[in-house]
Order: C-alpha cells, then sequence, then structure tokens
C-alpha cells in the first residue's frame, strides 16, 4: 500500500505539469491583456509597455513559462495583477482556508443527512418513510443554491432573525452557507446510498448471515452498509473538488471572502499568476482527495489491495 502511495504522488507530479502547460498557454490565447484597462479607461501605451516589461509579458512565451516553473520549484506563485501588493501566495493563504472550512462542512453535513437516509430508505423501501425521503431527496437535488442561499436568508435572518445574513467565521454565520452548500450534496448521496445497499442486501452473503440467525443490525452495519458505501466512497474525491470550485455562487450569496471569487474573477481580469495559483490548487486538492479515495478503498473492502 506504502508503495501504491508513493507511485500515486510521483505519477502526478507529470499530471500538474501537463495541467499547467495547457492552462498556461490557453490563458494567453485569450484575447485581451491584464493591462488593456484600469476601470474603464485605457492604459497609455506607455505605462502598459512599461508594466509589461516590469512582469516580463514582453518575453517570448516558452520564456515565461520557463520563469513561471522556476518560481513554482521555489514556491513563489507570483504577484497578482489585479491585487497591487498582495502576492497570489497571500491571496491563497488567506481565501483558501475559508472555502476549504465551508467545503468540509457542507461536505459533513451532506454525509450526516445523506447517508442514513439512505440507508432507513432502503431498509423501508416502497414504504412511507421511502418515499418522503426519496421526495425530499429529489427535492433537494432541483433547489439551486442561487435560490435556497436567498430564501434561507429571508426566512431565518430577516423575519425570523435568528442567524446572520452573510460574512464568516463565528459558528452563526457558518450556518445558513453550510446548510445552502450542503443540502443538494445529502440528497445525491442520499440517493446513492439506498441504491447502493438496495443492491448489496440481496446479495447471497447476505443471505447467508441472515441464515445464521445474525441479528438484523449486525447485518446491516458490519456486512450490508459497508459495501454499499464504495459507489458513495468514489465520488467523494471528485465531490469533494468540486465543492470547492463550486462555492462561488454561495460565496457571492453570503459575502464569504473565500477564494471562489478568485477563482471566476481571475480569469476576466486576465490576472495571469492568480489563475494559474488558483488551478494548481484545486488539482493539488482532486489529487489528494482521489488518493485519499483509494486508500479508504481498502479500508472497506478488504479484498482491494494495491500492489
Amino acid at each position: 500500500m506504502f508503495q501504491y502511495i508513493i507511485r500515486r504522488i510521483i505519477w502526478s507530479i507529470p499530471v500538474l505539469l501537463a495541467l499547467t502547460v495547457a492552462v498556461f498557454f490557453l490563458m494567453h490565447a485569450i484575447p485581451g491583456g491584464p493591462f488593456d484597462f484600469t476601470g474603464d479607461k485605457s492604459i497609455p501605451n506607455s505605462v502598459r509597455e512599461n508594466l509589461l516589461a516590469k512582469y516580463h509579458l514582453d518575453e517570448p512565451l516558452w520564456q515565461q513559462y520557463g520563469r513561471f516553473l522556476w518560481d513554482l520549484v521555489q514556491g513563489d506563485l507570483g504577484p497578482s495583477f489585479r491585487y497591487k501588493g498582495r502576492t497570489v501566495n497571500d491571496i491563497i493563504k488567506d481565501t483558501l482556508p475559508i472555502s476549504a472550512q465551508l467545503g468540509v462542512l457542507s461536505l459533513a453535513l451532506a454525509l450526516i443527512i445523506g447517508i442514513p437516509a439512505g440507508v432507513l430508505s432502503a431498509l423501508k423501501q416502497n414504504s412511507w418513510i421511502d418515499y418522503g425521503s426519496t421526495f425530499v431527496a429529489v427535492l433537494g437535488l432541483s433547489i439551486p443554491n442561487v435560490v435556497l442561499g436567498p430564501l434561507l436568508i429571508w426566512i431565518f435572518a430577516l423575519k425570523l432573525g435568528w442567524l446572520p445574513a452573510a460574512l464568516w467565521g463565528s459558528p452563526d454565520r457558518m450556518i445558513l452557507p453550510t446548510i445552502t452548500l450542503g443540502t443538494a450534496l445529502s440528497a445525491g448521496i442520499a440517493r446513492l446510498t439506498r441504491a447502493s445497499l438496495l443492491q448489496v442486501i440481496r446479495e447471497d452473503y447476505i443471505r447467508t448471515a441472515h441464515a445464521k440467525g445474525l441479528r438484523e443490525r449486525m447485518v446491516v452495519v458490519r456486512h450490508a452498509l459497508r459495501n454499499s458505501l464504495i459507489p458513495v466512497v468514489t465520488i467523494l474525491g471528485p465531490l469533494f473538488a468540486a465543492i470547492l470550485t463550486g462555492t462561488f455562487v454561495v460565496e457571492q450569496i453570503f459575502g464569504i471572502p473565500g477564494l471562489g471569487k478568485h477563482f471566476v474573477n481571475s480569469v476576466g481580469n486576465r490576472d495571469y499568476p492568480l489563475v494559474m495559483g488558483v488551478t494548481l490548487t484545486y488539482a493539488l486538492a482532486l489529487v489528494i482527495a482521489n488518493l485519499l479515495v483509494d486508500i479508504i478503498y481498502a479500508w472497506l473492502d478488504p479484498r482491494i489491495r494495491y500492489d
């Protein structure tokens, strides 16, 4: 297992390198540049040329890319073109923990609600509990964050006054954004858990466990549930990365100073170093998440071995 992890880490290096090549050259192929305009006014040519020379943007692309790689090896992602006086390292350091907190809390909420709801729905198949859980899951998947977020603000912040409407930091400010982002996730996990568990409980080894006289709880928890969670774990890696990159809408609704807004705005601003830095951050998060998923595989099902 340890050798497998080391191999995965080594193989992730050329993957990340290929990603930098694609993003770097595609980014520079977009019309316009970071210093074409400042606000609504165009920059004089002399000033623009000085800025391009300052940030080495007047050099050939291959030379710019080589300079980027050299700085990257040293852990330097470069200065931001949009946020004067701030480096990309500083922006990621300040905003990534906030987006990560929102993502982890939302995923935890989705698992806490989704897995028990899916298990209960599968064990009570075709009952009112099953139909009710399925209805709530479909409803949760159908309501987008851009609708659910303002609705929760209107009810719990404006009408009832129970919770703050925006910002981040204190526990009470985390509740509404977490519910907004975690609702659809919990609904999807509940449906997947239900379908997987229904398939597992019809397997021969489950019937054998019942025939041996094992208690229903023992059969479900020790035998059926553990194997039924493998499909759920499969989606957790890309799901967590999707949460990190998909928090932009929720962050905008609740005024959360996370990394999501930089992920979107950096493209429109042609902030090349910030685009590269944020993209690499999310790619690294995806690699780590998928590696953790593979490790959990082996724990859930001892038959799985990585040689």
